[in-house]
């Protein structure tokens, strides 16, 4: 779906937000494209949830301004934001049938009976819970009742869409067929989505945006694609991925090379001198080639070998004692107790300085 860049959806301008004398978020600024997919991702403690609880207005910002749709809300209460809200817990009232959890805010809001029955049936249509219309959500699964829990949202017609973790009380196998479901929702819909959530697989397959918190301030704002392949500091590295980027204390040596133990690693001539020696040399498992032998390549003993199938993860320890992940495809195995070495695609190496900030790593 083509979106217009320039349409903004939700704008947030220097965001803070105290509790007594605790300043928990600092100064967040964001536009968020009217019809774009955002996700919020980061370690607990981070005001992902906060964050979004003050877009809902179901938290006060202490200061700063928010707009939806160009239109000031951050006075306005929840009701007039045009936002609806799916949460972690689904919320339904469990003595109300479906029919009746679906309808209940239009109720409240004195909507005519006639379009009240066409809102329900058209969001049942779209998430397939016709048939369960009639049960209470005592009667649902987990997933069903998350579908509910959607459903009173969509039949709201509002202009942002609020996730807070709300697929984090399903098991494994639901949550990646609410993923996709959550996915064709947005297709079909074309609202702005902001979702949160402290699982990388959820941001990674569902956002057109990522945005990286912690500690209260934004890390990176990008792509999946951008913030995995050239994260913007050593946090978003070390959080973003599974199994994480590899981070490699390292020297600076000089001469168009960094030395990583007793092994020096040619880098592009383009990055110039960093500030400093003391660097970091950032490579995901992925691109590590393993063999079992070979001359000036990085060694590492295995101290665990993880089969998954099609592929097998080595947690490897350098021989300066530095922890190294590889993603092994070979069909010869590779077991605990054994010594490999390591080369790579020099290009996809990224360096950070000893502020932890990126200082080279192609731009593609």
């Amino acid at each position: 779906m083509m979106r217009d860049a320039t349409r903004t959806g939700v704008v947030l301008t220097d965001i803070r937000k105290s509790f007594g004398s605790l300043e928990v978020i600092h100064g967040i600024d964001l536009k968020i494209t009217e019809g774009s997919f955002v996700v919020f991702v980061g370690p607990s403690g981070c005001g992902k949830s906060t964050l979004l609880r003050m877009i809902a207005g179901l938290e006060e910002v202490t200061d700063g301004e928010i707009e939806i749709k160009g239109r000031a809300v951050t006075d306005l209460d929840p009701s007039d934001r045009g936002i609806a809200m799916v949460f972690q817990s689904y919320a339904l009232y469990p003595h109300m049938s479906v029919r009746d959890n679906l309808a209940f805010g239009l109720k409240m809001a004195r909507t005519p009976e006639a379009e009240i029955e066409a809102r329900v049936r058209a969001a049942s249509a779209i998430l397939k819970i016709d048939p369960l219309l009639d049960r209470r959500p005592g009667q649902l699964s987990g997933g069903q009742r998350q579908r509910v829990a959607i459903g009173r949202a969509i039949v709201r017609k509002p202009d942002v869409f609020l996730f807070d973790e709300p697929l984090s009380n399903l098991d494994a196998e639901l949550r990646v067929s609410m993923r996709i479901e959550i996915a064709r929702l947005h297709r079909e819909l074309g609202n702005t989505m902001i979702y949160v959530t402290h699982d990388q697989t959820e941001a990674m397959t569902l956002a057109d945006v990522i945005v990286v918190l912690r500690d209260g301030r934004i890390e990176q704002t990008g792509s999946p694609r951008e913030v995995y392949e050239n994260p913007a500091n050593v946090f978003v590295a070390g959080f973003i991925g599974s199994p994480r980027m590899n981070l490699l204390a390292a020297r600076w040596a000089g001469d168009g090379s960094v030395q990583v133990g007793a092994v020096r690693v040619p880098v592009s001539p383009e990055i110039g001198k960093p500030s400093g020696d003391k660097i970091t040399l950032g490579i995901r498992p992925e691109h590590l080639l393993v063999s079992s032998a070979g001359e000036g390549m990085l060694q590492a003993k295995v101290d665990f070998s993880e089969y998954l199938g099609g592929t097998q993860f080595l947690y490897c320890q350098t021989d300066d004692g530095q922890s190294i992940i590889a993603e092994h495809r070979s069909p010869v195995p590779v077991d605990a107790g054994d010594t490999v070495h390591f080369s790579w695609d020099s290009a996809q190496l990224r360096l950070f300085d000893s502020a932890g900030i990126r200082i080279h790593g192609s731009q593609r």
